[in-house]
């Protein structure tokens, strides 16, 4: 794995403009521009959504866990154009197709989040994207994205 590939917390803080409660990407373990990232999101107890999800039995919900792989998704993009979002710019969904959840994810899991750009065109993004724990896959969805100008 190439050194420079690897982003930390400053990095993705810098390339994306999410923010604590939904920042949900920790670290990128490695990129090749075009092709595919892996990222990292640390599942801890201390994260918000555990205190009602469920309290008797704390599971991520599988939305965020597709919006994981949403922002590593941008990552990837945002990493492959050289472009960057600014408070001007937003990446929005415009599409899910095929979501599979396989297993819950709990507190005190490591979540890889694996995304492929299968397509890119007219600001149009397509990616396969998977989330696994250790070698489980727990999620994996067809994720459609696309970068929009704010009109401010």
């Amino acid at each position: 794995m190439n050194e420079s590939s690897k982003i930390d917390i400053h990095g993705i803080l810098a390339k994306l403009p999410h923010r604590y409660p939904i920042l949900l990407v920790d670290r990128v373990l490695e990129v090749e521009k075009g092709v595919r990232i892996r990222a990292l999101k640390n599942v801890s107890i201390n994260e918000p959504f555990f205190q009602g999800h469920f309290p008797h039995h704390p599971v991520m919900p599988g939305v965020l866990i597709l919006e994981a792989l949403a922002q590593a998704a941008t990552l990837l993009a945002v990493q492959s154009y050289d472009f960057s979002l600014d408070e001007n710019h937003v990446v929005y969904f415009a599409g899910i197709d095929g979501a599979r959840f396989k297993r819950p994810v709990e507190p005190g899991d490591q979540l890889i989040l694996d995304v492929t750009l299968e397509r890119a065109k007219a600001g149009i993004y397509k990616f396969g994207a998977k989330a696994l724990v250790g070698t489980d896959i727990v999620a994996e969805a067809g994720l459609m994205c696309t970068m929009r100008r704010l009109d401010c």
